[in-house]
């Protein structure tokens, strides 16, 4: 496996032209943040986008273009500079634009405003067959829905435009506890529901005797003056009033709240470290069962130790980019099951791909799907029952852009 890193797109297009005919595997790799080898080209070359990751915001028309290989760290940074933000951003800001929009990009706001990908206005990309491809939902719309949430098999991101909104100023954040999983989901349900915060995400968190306890942090934005009074955000909430902690925070300190968390787990070592994570999309009434159930089960008891469970509400109409697989229904949990793998010891790795694979399949059986961030291994078969009536969309488009098969085959879809 050899590394190119273009300085260029011109550069990049010219190599992927060149590799498409001697069926050479061609995989994007930008912040390197995949878990389970995603962004490996067994054969052929990874593409280090790191130099093409300039940012220009453009404030009179709420836009921002990025290199694919910028980091979120630096789009914040030039929106924040005109009073501007992108509406969905994920926890950590140092994954690169171009990864976290081909596979879709989750965050906080996500159940009022969708994906990072539903707020891109334009993609220019690099095709498997060597084109340089502007798209829009107005240009080329079959491969711009091809692209976004695409996981890299038709065309390469090179460059985004990404619509921004105003940004507030000062954000008051709530962390809300629960000692019942009960309670837990029903004010996750309130909040998904309405408009009190527009960030809203929650953790198991581990307690006495093997319990867990649930976690809703919450986040209301404002310039000015707090535009609800303080009791109206948390009135009708089911939570322990007596553990309840808030406070404000600037908008830009909230955006950096995971800096803090990286330096620690980079200074201990933990970073480093193999991170055989799942992330499952859940219908919303399965949750309260299934998530104590997977709490509980022997193969997830590392996260005790040294996990991170994560638990967003979500809702289904917010979400646009077709490729995003979703269960049925209206409201939506995302489970996200974060931990690490002590070094040298291969055997804990494949325990926990293997539980992962396990707890797959019974998400699967209460009408689940997998978010492709994940530590799991997939066949073939289990790609075309994920993407089910889009996969012959998607396979059409892979014919027609990547007519070599050469992007991104790391995730398997076509073994």
């Amino acid at each position: 496996m050899g590394v190119f890193a273009p300085p260029s797109v011109a550069a990049l297009r010219e190599f992927v032209a060149l590799a498409g005919p001697q069926g050479l595997p061609v995989t994007a790799r930008g912040g390197g943040y995949s878990v389970y080898g995603q962004s490996q080209a067994e054969g052929g070359y990874v593409v280090d986008l790191g130099s093409l990751d300039e940012v220009r915001c453009a404030p009179a028309a709420r836009t921002l273009t990025a290199g694919a290989g910028a980091r979120w760290s630096e789009v914040v940074r030039a929106a924040l500079a005109e009073g501007l933000t992108p509406p969905v951003l994920p926890d950590h800001l140092g994954g690169s634009v171009g990864g976290l929009l081909s596979t879709g990009g989750l965050g906080g706001s996500s159940h009022r405003y969708g994906l990072a990908a539903d707020h891109v206005r334009e993609l220019d990309v690099v095709t498997g067959a060597g084109e340089l491809v502007t798209c829009s939902r107005e240009r080329h719309p079959d491969l711009f829905d091809a692209v976004l949430a695409g996981l890299g098999q038709c065309a390469l991101i090179v460059r985004a435009t990404l619509d921004l909104v105003p940004a507030p100023t000062l954000v008051r954040r709530f962390r809300l506890y629960h000692h019942s999983p009960g309670t837990f989901f029903a004010d996750q349900r309130s909040l998904a529901r309405d408009d009190r915060f527009s960030h809203v995400c929650g953790q198991a968190r581990p307690a006495l005797g093997g319990a867990w306890d649930y976690m809703i942090e919450a986040v209301a934005p404002y310039t000015g003056q707090l535009p609800y009074e303080e009791p109206l955000l948390t009135d009708g909430l089911e939570h322990d009033r007596d553990t309840e902690e808030i406070e404000t925070l600037s908008y830009g300190e909230f955006l950096r709240r995971m800096d803090r968390d990286e330096r620690i787990l980079r200074t201990t070592g933990e970073w480093q470290r193999p991170h055989p994570w799942l992330t499952l999309l859940l219908p919303e009434e399965a949750a309260p069962g299934f998530v104590p159930t997977a709490l509980a089960d022997h193969a997830q008891s590392g996260l005790r130790a040294c996990g991170v469970v994560q638990l967003r509400p979500l809702t289904s109409r917010a979400l646009r980019a077709p490729l995003l697989r979703r269960p049925r229904g209206e409201l939506l949990c995302l489970l996200s099951l974060m931990r690490t793998a002590p070094p040298g010891a291969p055997e804990n790795v494949r325990e926990a791909v293997a539980a992962n694979r396990a707890l797959y399949e019974r998400a699967r059986e209460l009408g689940g799907v997998l978010y492709p961030t994940s530590a799991l291994p997939m066949t073939g078969e289990d790609w075309r029952a994920h993407f089910g009536p889009a996969w012959e969309t998607l396979a059409r488009a892979k014919d027609r852009y990547d007519p070599h098969s050469v992007l991104t085959r790391g995730y398997g879809l076509w073994a």
